[in-house]
């Protein structure tokens, strides 16, 4: 199966950064940056990178080997703990009136 390789001049222009600030929070230069977006071909890891921070919106600053392993714990060993845990994440992330309307739609 092939993989579907994001835009990344797409992806910069949406986040509303500048090609310096883009591509600097993935360790690529401007000028290697600007190389990519004009179409030349992005290395993998470059491509997992772009996707883990960009578009996963991952601070790969804040996370570490271990908290990777309690993840993978969870997931493998308690796979109930882990939805639950999850799901209550991600609805705690969500904009406040996003949160209003799933309640009143119940």
């Amino acid at each position: 199966m092939k993989e579907t390789t994001p835009n990344p001049r797409e992806v910069r222009r949406r986040l509303g950064l500048n090609q310096q600030e883009f591509w600097s929070k993935i360790g690529v230069t401007q000028s290697g940056g600007s190389r990519y977006e004009s179409g030349r071909n992005m290395p993998r890891p470059v491509r997992e990178l772009l996707r883990v921070v960009h578009i996963e919106e991952v601070d790969l600053g804040k996370i570490n080997r271990e908290d990777y392993l309690i993840l993978e714990y969870l997931k493998e060993m308690k796979p109930e703990l882990y939805e639950t845990l999850r799901l209550a994440a991600t609805r705690d992330r969500e904009p406040v009136h996003l949160q209003s309307a799933q309640l009143s739609a119940r």
